[in-house]
Parts: structure tokens; C-alpha cells; sequence
């Protein structure tokens, strides 16, 4: 089991990924890894998906609002987690506003990058949480980050010269977003100023600015969440998986953990109603009780701890799918506003 997730860490960020695990029959909990249609790891080889894999990728593409996350290939249903880049934050600009952007930016689960020429803001930036701070020129810092389709980048520099030089160097990249702070005027000055090829022109016009949803922001702390939730607007509108989060991986494979014997991992594989987590959410559940991530919170969470943990008291072998039900009067007693059903994959890591 952790060769998968080893292959899942070693997969290339640019190529279009999936990890498929089969959810009821008798291949139920076979897993593969696939990339750019290519079958690459399997956990029984010339079983399952050495036969079906070309039918599967084809039938996970179809989904009408993008890849589906539960496709069905020889009357067998199959998980499809599509995985996306680490989701990274560069914030340019290390002033008021940028403060709560990092904060904000952390709890949410981003790597946040921050480029600042001045030393005693980079000193803010980074005990704001920043990941990493890069002191100097902002075209200079703007070399070392290499973009992606998950990378957000947030303009909020000093001045017009600065947010001009950021712009240029950032509509070159790969990027999810680009946003910019700065008054109507201010922006459309930068904009004229910067010329570039057909492809970086449109991602100009693209660009959200004034950043942040309109929410009648005035305080730095109001303005970053603003511009936080814009962002999340943007991300959550690609209809995808959630992937394994770097954070989790790391610990699946980190050595210092191995000692506990076994852990749990919870992934949400379907969900009906108004269950407050997407298909793909997944939590890493120690033999402690504590965890690393979130499937919603609430009962629904507690009870599939008490469920991981004693699947991990009992020595468990292999998974199985968990079944959650939270009727409207259930939820309503728990404070919870949702009333759906989810169906949990539950599989056990053993060291």
C-alpha cells in the first residue's frame, strides 16, 4: 500500500493524473495510478485495470461537468480521484493587506510564497506564516516561482512600478489566478503599459482587478478576506477531486510515524444532500484519535473516527466502504445544518 502512495508523491505536476480504487465486487479495493491515459501502477498487476484501464479513463472523462469521480467499466464502479498540484499562493508584496492573505491563505491549506525587496516586511510575512519568503527584487523572485495550473498569485505591492513588473513576469506563467489590488485607474495605467504576445494579452484581460468579491471590504483583515474568498470561488469551480494533499502524503510516508502499526484513511467517495465535503475529501485518522484533515466536522467525523479507530484496535486488514446518513433531524441536534448521506472509503495504511 505505501508503494502507491509513494508513485502518487512521484507523479509528475504537469501530466493529468488519476488514482482509481474499485469500490464494490470482487476487485473492491484494487488500486491504480494513471497518467495522461497510461496506466502506470497497478496493486495487482495484469488484473483489473490491465484490462478495463483504456475503458475506464475514457468513461472517467465523460462526466458532463467535467471528470467524473465515480465512473463504472465492466458493471464495476470505480473511484476516480484526479490529482492536482500542491495549491500554491504568491503573494507579491509583504505590506497590511498581505498579512491576513497569508494567514488566511495557511489555514486553508496552501503553500504561500512570498516576494518582498523590503527586509522589515519580509520579517512580517514571515511570522504571518508564510511557507517561504524571498527577500529581493521582485523580478528576481518572481524567477525562482515556476507557476502552474494551481498556483494563485495576488498583486499587492507599494506602487504602480512594482505591480507593473509583477504582472508582466506572472501573465507569462502558468497560473489558476492572477488578481491585483488597486483603484479602476490605477490598474488600467499598468495594464496600458504592458504589451506581451496574444496569449499573455488574454491572460491580462482575465485579470481580476479590483481583487477581492465586493463585499464593502475596508480593513486590511476585511480586504484579505475578500480577496481569500475570490480565490476560493476560482479553485472551487474546477470539477475535480480533491487529490492527496502534500501534507498528507508526507505523513503516510514520513518513517517517524511507521511506529504507530496502522492508521486509517477516510475518503469521501459519494455524497447526496447537502454533506458539507466534495467526493475526494479526504482525513488521516492516528491511533490517538487525532487526525490530519477534515470530511466535514460534526458527528459525520466523529463517527468515522470511532469507526477508523476501531478497525485499527481490531488489526484490520482491508478497507471497506462506510456508509453515513445524517438525517435533517440528527444534524439539526448537532448544530449542523446539513442533512445528507455520504459514502466513506475507509482503508487501513500498515507500517
Amino acid at each position: 500500500m505505501l508503494e502507491f502512495y509513494q508513485k502518487v508523491f512521484e507523479c509528475s505536476p504537469d501530466a493529468q493524473n488519476m488514482a482509481a480504487v474499485v469500490l464494490n465486487g470482487p476487485f473492491f479495493g484494487q488500486r491504480a495510478l494513471f497518467s495522461e491515459g497510461k496506466l502506470v501502477w497497478e496493486s495487482r498487476p495484469g488484473s483489473f485495470f490491465t484490462e478495463h484501464g483504456p475503458a475506464l479513463w475514457t468513461a472517467a472523462l465523460l462526466g458532463e461537468d467535467g471528470p467524473k469521480k465515480v465512473a463504472e467499466v465492466s458493471g464495476a464502479p470505480v473511484f476516480c480521484d484526479w490529482l492536482g498540484q500542491e495549491m500554491h499562493l504568491v503573494v507579491c508584496g509583504g505590506g497590511h493587506v498581505s498579512i491576513p492573505v497569508i494567514q488566511i491563505g495557511r489555514m486553508l491549506g496552501f503553500c504561500v510564497t512570498v516576494l518582498e525587496d523590503r527586509p522589515k516586511f519580509a520579517g512580517h510575512a514571515r511570522r504571518a506564516g508564510a511557507t517561504e519568503v524571498l527577500c529581493g527584487p521582485f523580478e528576481e523572485g518572481l524567477k525562482k516561482v515556476p507557476g502552474g495550473d494551481n498556483t494563485y498569485f495576488v498583486i499587492v505591492t507599494r506602487g504602480h512600478r512594482y505591480d507593473q513588473v509583477c504582472l508582466e513576469l506572472a501573465i507569462k506563467k502558468k497560473h489558476a489566478y492572477i488578481g491585483m489590488i488597486g483603484s479602476q485607474r490605477r490598474v488600467a495605467v499598468v495594464k496600458g503599459q504592458i504589451g506581451g504576445t496574444l496569449k499573455e494579452k488574454a491572460a491580462l484581460e482575465r485579470l481580476y482587478s479590483p481583487i477581492g468579491l465586493d463585499i464593502g471590504a475596508e480593513t486590511p483583515e476585511e480586504v484579505g478576506v475578500s480577496i481569500m474568498a475570490e480565490i476560493i470561488e476560482v479553485k472551487n469551480r474546477k470539477k475535480k477531486g480533491c487529490g492527496y494533499p502534500p501534507e498528507l502524503l508526507r505523513e503516510i510516508l514520513n518513517p517517524g510515524v511507521r511506529g504507530s502499526g496502522k492508521q486509517v484513511l477516510a475518503t469521501i467517495v459519494s455524497r447526496r444532500g447537502s454533506a458539507p465535503r466534495e467526493a475526494g475529501a479526504k482525513m488521516l485518522i492516528r491511533p490517538d484519535g487525532s487526525c490530519l484533515g477534515t470530511i466535514g466536522g460534526g458527528c459525520m467525523e466523529s463517527e468515522v473516527i470511532r469507526q477508523a479507530l476501531h478497525m485499527i484496535q481490531k488489526g484490520a486488514k482491508e478497507g471497506k466502504i462506510y456508509h453515513v446518513d445524517m438525517a435533517v433531524e440528527d444534524a439539526q441536534e448537532e448544530g449542523m445544518v446539513c442533512g445528507g448521506e455520504v459514502d466513506m472509503l475507509l482503508e487501513v495504511i500498515s507500517y
